[in-house]
Formats: structure tokens, sequence, C-alpha cells
């Protein structure tokens, strides 16, 4: 045998090893431990970044790091484990045929982990009663929107820049935003930070708009809680530069005027579009008696879809445990406020929506898991009520 032959032998028994699937459930019992643990710290999507996405990862215990492997890199090396050791080199067989098929629900359990991270998008919507929208937004990722407006202040196109291409934009190195009718520089970026007014007893390192500024604040654990801020520059009409501040905490976009257009720079959360529009009808709660708390809240909502050229639109509920899919996408019912809201106070209702391609393989893999163990305990059932029956004839 050569030495190829051995060591890919020897490499293919290693990955098919009960010992190395062993190892990698307790590392993924370690990572959940510790994550759950550094929540309380760095927030929910900081720690799913740090400890579930990543191939390695190094976690401060005190003053001492501790390199461990990321939970992307265990459960792929547990999807290898699983199909050569569980399926490719299983002994195949009557016996054998319902672990082979738990072994593949297994499989695309694992499969629909990874399309999820791959491929899923989720955020939310917020709406009041009569609010109408066609797009969904972001938790947590930011985008600089420039908007063209007619006469009247209505959007006509729009360009989206996301806040990857802007970060680290500084005095020193700028951030030059092309394919624009006119020119945009992002002087400065902020992560996270505070708007301020500027008082007469302290300087600021940064320009002053409209009598406040921006100072740049740490990064909070919980993601979405983060107020990015930009200071930009277009052409004035005398040949200058105007410079604006954009929060994505402000009530109003900066509006500008660009070879006689209107336009108007937002710093938003980053949105996705739906291919249908979604408007709430009636928003309604119903608290437990004698407190405020609700005991069950749902959305009364018109779907509609465009489709060979004319709207077509239906009345959809969404409560706590009955979301809508529709068109690739799920909506669930998330939450509503204004909290503490006074009674006949308008309220708003907040639907989070998911797009995930492997919405569904959960509840297959399941199925697939549950088929095969019946087929194996229950193929050792028959075995075994067969052979008492045999032992009871015997005597």
């Amino acid at each position: 045998m050569s030495a190829v032959a051995r060591i890919g032998g020897g490499l293919v028994a290693v990955l098919s090893s009960m010992t190395l699937a062993g190892v990698l459930l307790v590392l993924l019992g370690v990572l959940t431990f510790l994550g759950t643990l550094e929540q309380a710290e760095f927030g929910l999507y900081e720690v799913q970044r740090r400890y579930f996405e990543s191939l390695y990862l190094v976690h401060d215990a005190g003053p001492i790091g501790i390199p461990l492997p990321g939970g992307g890199l265990v459960m792929g090396l547990l999807f290898v484990n699983l199909l050569v050791g569980g399926v490719v080199r299983l002994r195949k067989g009557r016996r054998t045929a319902g672990i082979l098929v738990a072994h593949l629900g297994m499989l695309i359990m694992l499969a629909s982990g990874f399309v999820e991270y791959a491929k899923s998008v989720d955020g939310h919507v917020t709406l009041y009663e009569g609010d109408e929208r066609a797009w969904f937004q972001s938790y947590t990722e930011t985008e600089l929107a420039v908007v063209e407006l007619d006469a009247l202040g209505r959007p006509q196109r729009e360009w989206v820049f996301t806040d990857d291409a802007l970060a680290g934009a500084a005095p020193s190195a700028p951030a030059i935003v092309t394919g624009l009718p006119f020119e945009l520089t992002v002087t400065h970026w902020f992560a996270n930070a505070d708007v301020l007014p500027k008082g007469p007893m302290f300087e600021v390192a940064v320009p002053v708009v409209d009598g406040v500024f921006a100072r740049a604040s740490e990064r909070d654990p919980q993601a979405e809680r983060n107020a990015p801020a930009a200071y930009l520059e277009v052409p004035d009409a005398d040949g200058g530069h105007a410079t604006g501040l954009v929060w994505a905490f402000d009530a109003a976009p900066w509006t500008i005027s660009a070879g006689g257009v209107r336009y108007a720079l937002d710093l938003r959360k980053e949105r996705y579009p739906m291919p249908f529009a979604v408007r709430l009808d009636t928003f309604t709660k119903e608290d437990h008696p004698g407190t405020n708390m609700p005991a069950w809240f749902s959305s009364d909502v018109t779907v509609t879809e465009h489709a060979s050229g004319a709207d077509v639109a239906r009345p959809v509920t969404i409560s706590m445990n009955q979301p809508l899919r529709e068109e690739g996408l799920v909506l669930y019912q998330a939450s509503w406020g204004p909290q503490g809201a006074r009674p006949g106070q308008r309220l708003f209702s907040t639907l989070a929506v998911v797009n995930n391609p492997a919405d569904q393989w959960p509840l297959v893999s399941c199925l697939v898991i549950a088929a095969g163990l019946l087929v194996h305990f229950g193929r050792t059932l028959v075995r075994y009520v067969r052979r008492e029956a045999n032992r009871e004839g015997r005597a």
C-alpha cells in the first residue's frame, strides 16, 4: 500500500470515528455554555458572530486567552463525520436501514443551518394602523440612501451604499462615493454615536452642523441599539462645499439641491424589498385582567400582490402563533408599542420578517429522523416479540 493510500485511509478513519463525534459534541456544548454566559456582556448578535459563525476564536478567561474552534468549524467537521461515518462507511442492509435514514435526517438539519447562515436575511417592519410597506429593514445593518425627489417631494430614484463601503472614513482618508449625479464625500464615520448640542464652554474637533455635532460612543452589546453617524460633504452653489451630519436616529434626512434637483441623504437601517405590500388595518391587544401586560395580540393586515398587471389584495391575520408565509418570506407577530400606551393612544405593530430558503428544512429533518428511528426500533421490537413468542412456544 502506498504512503498516500495509507494517509488517506487514516484520515478517513479519523473523520468517521465515534471518538471525533464525541469530541465535537463536547466542543459544541462548551461553545454553547460560554456563548450563553457572554451574552450578558456582548449581546446576542456579537456572541452569535464570534462563537457560532466563526472558524476559531480566543475566549477571554480573565487574563488568559483560550483558543477554541468556532461553531462554524465544529459543525462543518460534524457534518463530514456524520456523512463519512454514518452514511458512506455504514454497512448497508435491512438492519441498518433505519439508522441510515436517521443519519440522513441529521445531515439535513446541519445543512439547513449552513443554508440559513449563507442565504437568510432577517429584519422587521413596523406599522401603525393605515401604514403600508413593501420593504422590511435590518435590525443591525446600516446603509446610506441617496434619494432623488420630485417637485412634490416624492422619491423618483434611489442609490444605496452599505456601511461597509463607508466605515473608517476620516478627514485624513475620506470615502469618495461614486456613481451619483453629484460629488459626495464622507469625511467622518462613527460606528456608534451620540448627537449633542454644541455648548459655549467647550470645543469640539468635528464640524458643528445646525448647532449639533456627533460624538463617538462605545458600541452597544445589543447591536440593534447602535446608531452610526457620518459627516457628508457636497458641492454648494458658491463653488465650495456644504457639510451635513446624518445619523441613524434622525427624524428626517438631510436634503440638498444639485443641478436643479432635490436629493434626500438618509442614514438608515438597511432595507430589503418584499414582493408584496403589507398594510396594517387593525391591531388588537388583549391584556391580562387587571394589568397592562398583553396576554395576546395580533395584526389584521391586507397583503397586496402585483400579478398579471393588476393588484390582488387579500386580508390576513398575523398572530403570535400564526405567521404569514408568502413568496418565500415569513412574517411573525413580534412586538407592539409604544409600551405603557394610554387608552385610546395609537399603537404600532412590529412584524419580524425572515427570508430563509431552508425555513422548512428542520421540519423535514425531524420527520426523516423520526421515520428512521421508527423503522429501526420497530424492527427491533418485532424481533423481540417474535423471539419471546418462540420461547413461549418451546416452553
